[in-house]
C-alpha cells in the first residue's frame, strides 16, 4: 500500500484531537488521542513532548482566540480593559480546559511573547516592577473565574424549605438575568480602579 496523501498524525490533528477530548470530559490520555486518530500510543509520542508538550500545545491553541492588538491600545487601562475582555471570551469557548492549563507551568513561547507584551504595557505605563505580576495574576483569576462562570448552570443556588434564606432569595431574584456578565463588569471596574489608584501612588 502506498503512503496516505494526508498524514494520520500531526501536531495539529493531535492538539485538534486532545481539545475535543478535553472539551468533553475535562482531562485527555495520551492512549485517548491515538485510539481516536487510529494510530499506535507510540506514534503520538514522535510529534510531541509526551503529555506536558500536548498541554502547551492546547495553551497555544486556546489562546491564540485571544486578540493580540488588544495590547496595542491606548491608554494603557483601554488596552488592559480590551485584553482582559479578550482573554474572558477566548477560555470562555474552552472553560473545561481552564482548570488543566491553570495548574501546569507555561512554556508555550507564543503565550510567553504575550505575557511579555502585557508586562511591558505596564512597565511603560509607569508600574513599578514588583506590582507588575501581582496586577497581571490578579487580572487572570477574574478573568478566568467570569470564563467557568459562563459554563456554569443559569441556577447556582437551590433553594430549599429547610434552610430559610429570604434574603438570599430576595437578592438572586433582583439580580434577574446576565448576572454571570455583570459580575465581571465589576470585578474589572474594581480591578482597573485598583490599578490605577496604585499607578497614582508610584507603587
Amino acid at each position: 500500500m502506498g503512503r496516505p496523501r494526508t498524514p494520520l498524525l500531526d501536531r495539529e490533528r493531535i492538539t485538534t484531537t486532545a481539545l475535543q477530548l478535553v472539551d468533553e470530559q475535562g482531562d485527555f490520555s495520551v492512549p485517548q488521542i491515538a485510539k481516536r486518530l487510529g494510530v499506535q500510543t507510540g506514534s503520538v509520542y514522535h510529534h510531541v513532548d509526551g503529555r506536558d508538550g500536548i498541554v502547551e500545545l492546547l495553551r497555544e491553541r486556546v489562546a491564540a482566540a485571544i486578540d493580540p492588538g488588544t495590547l496595542d491600545a491606548t491608554p494603557w487601562d483601554a488596552a488592559v480593559e480590551a485584553w482582559a475582555r479578550s482573554y474572558r471570551a477566548a477560555f470562555a469557548a474552552h472553560p473545561k480546559a481552564i482548570p488543566l492549563l491553570m495548574t501546569s507551568p507555561v512554556r508555550a513561547p507564543r503565550v510567553l511573547e504575550q505575557y511579555e507584551r502585557a508586562v511591558t504595557l505596564l512597565l511603560d505605563a509607569g508600574f513599578a516592577p514588583g506590582d507588575v505580576m501581582p496586577l497581571i495574576i490578579a487580572l487572570e483569576n477574574l478573568v478566568l473565574g467570569s470564563a467557568l462562570d459562563l459554563a456554569a448552570p443559569e441556577t447556582m443556588w437551590v433553594l430549599t424549605e429547610t434552610t430559610p434564606t429570604p434574603r438570599l432569595a430576595e437578592a438572586l431574584a433582583a439580580a434577574g438575568e446576565g448576572r454571570t456578565n455583570r459580575a465581571f463588569e465589576v470585578g474589572l471596574a474594581g480591578f482597573l480602579a485598583h490599578a490605577r489608584s496604585t499607578l497614582a501612588a508610584g507603587g
